[in-house]
């Protein structure tokens, strides 16, 4: 499998990126609850569409420089490095490499928050697509909101069902 890098990621991409959509879901489950969904064995696969493979490297707990390989539609993996890791209230990755070329820099940010009625997911993604890539920002950011919109609800939809 050949592996092509991306350019590296921080908190100010999260901010300035090309593309960048923010999605926020509210549910009846505790902090801890909702982060044992988002750092699961099978985190993304069980609640969004699309992923049909995740791997994380090393043993739990994991933290800063965990890393995870994410497989979407059995066609493309990322790999993704954990630069933040605050136990039940954020995590923030970037993508290091993945197996298709075109995304120059990829990054995303979860943040939990207790709510009266349980708690609150914050996510952020930001990408800017390589410029032989082709689709201009907008037709990206239009594509990523769907998408991250799409998963959002799937993580919703699976702990409302608990």
């Amino acid at each position: 499998m050949t592996w092509y890098p991306l350019d590296p990621a921080d908190d100010a991409f999260l901010r300035t990126a090309p593309a960048i959509t923010t999605k926020v879901i509210e549910v009846p489950v505790p902090v801890e609850t909702l982060w044992q969904a988002l750092a699961a064995d099978d985190a993304v696969v069980s609640w969004g569409p699309g992923a049909t493979k995740v791997r994380w490297q090393g043993e739990r707990p994991y933290g800063v420089g965990t890393i995870r390989e994410v497989t979407v539609g059995g066609a493309v993996t990322v790999r993704e490095k954990f630069y933040r890791w605050d136990e039940n209230e954020r995590m923030t990755f970037a993508v290091t490499e993945s197996t298709k070329p075109g995304i120059r820099r990829f990054a995303e940010d979860y943040v939990v928050e207790s709510t009266p009625t349980g708690s609150k997911l914050t996510w952020t993604v930001a990408v800017e697509v390589a410029k032989f890539a082709g689709p201009s920002a907008v037709i990206v950011k239009q594509g990523l909101s769907l998408a991250v919109g799409s998963m959002i609800n799937g993580l919703k939809k699976k702990l409302e069902a608990r």
